[in-house]
């Protein structure tokens, strides 16, 4: 069950929060029987997630084995059988499409692309520089068109444009890890590698870092957003993204430490406490 818990990757459900993001946005985050929906799209999306998970791992068994943290992944190691992780993806999938099938129409639609999207990146996608870190911040934006149709929410044109560019960033993070890696090393983590360099990636995400944060200010600064949230004050809440934004480039370019954003998230004190704090603040401002 340990191994298998490490397959399907659970830490990699805190990006299907996301599909929140569209109820919490609103002010309608207290609302019990949209926050029920939107959990249980949150459950499914996550299932079918971890089985895009597997089917990656399994193609990639032979790139882990060379890779000093992926070689102790269950597949690399040995710990689980190809036919146990074949059982799991359909298992997932099916599940997953089945419990999103109960919600919404749009939503199994948005579902099914996402699935068919990363099956492609599984298998071709990602071996293509630019192409790959493209599909993954999708994925991110796919999220978001979920929660809006399980809210009936319409996105805020900002909210799909900040999702989409602070998935790049994070997405060229990790491409930055596999270049570091292979600088030191000479071994190639994956094909996309020969069509990223160091000072390539790193003016990428200054790019993306910067319109991050522009594009968060314009959001917070926006008329009808301040109209429609009944709040004046959403720009001081710019602080703690720029902050975030900061923390983020420097793990990733002080500490060469940017490959798993996700644990990255979860383990340092100061990115914890930035999203705390983001968060409390968002709150206060559009709640009371």
């Amino acid at each position: 069950m340990h191994n298998i818990l490490r397959l399907i990757r659970p830490h990699q459900y805190i990006k299907n929060l996301f599909i929140f993001l569209p109820l919490f946005f609103v002010g309608k985050i207290t609302d019990p029987h949209l926050f029920t929906s939107t959990f249980i799209a949150f459950v499914s999306f996550s299932i079918s997630a971890s089985s895009i998970y597997i089917l990656n791992d399994y193609l990639d068994i032979e790139e882990d084995r060379q890779h000093p943290k992926k070689r102790n992944r269950p597949l690399a190691a040995g710990l689980i059988s190809k036919n146990e992780a074949f059982t799991l993806i359909a298992i997932l999938s099916i599940s997953g499409m089945l419990i999103m099938s109960t919600q919404s129409l749009q939503s199994l639609i948005v579902l099914l692309i996402y699935i068919f999207l990363n099956i492609g990146y599984c298998f071709f996608l990602k071996h293509i520089a630019i192409v790959d870190i493209t599909v993954i911040s999708l994925g991110f934006v796919l999220r978001l068109f979920i929660g809006s149709f399980i809210a009936g929410i319409p996105l805020s044109k900002w909210i799909v444009i900040m999702t989409f560019l602070l998935a790049l960033f994070l997405a060229l993070a990790k491409r930055r890890d596999d270049v570091v890696h292979f600088i030191s090393t000479g071994k190639k983590m994956r094909k996309s590698i020969d069509g990223y360099n160091l000072q390539f990636i790193d003016g990428a995400m200054m790019i993306m870092a910067s319109v991050v944060i522009v594009s968060y200010i314009l959001y917070t600064t926006s008329p009808d957003v301040d109209n429609r949230l009944q709040s004046e004050h959403l720009y001081l809440t710019s602080l703690f993204v720029i902050i975030g934004v900061l923390r983020y480039s420097q793990i990733c370019f002080v500490e060469n430490d940017g490959g798993a954003p996700t644990k990255i998230i979860l383990r340092d004190t100061f990115m914890i406490l930035t999203i705390l704090f983001w968060i409390l603040s968002f709150v206060y401002l559009i709640y009371f």
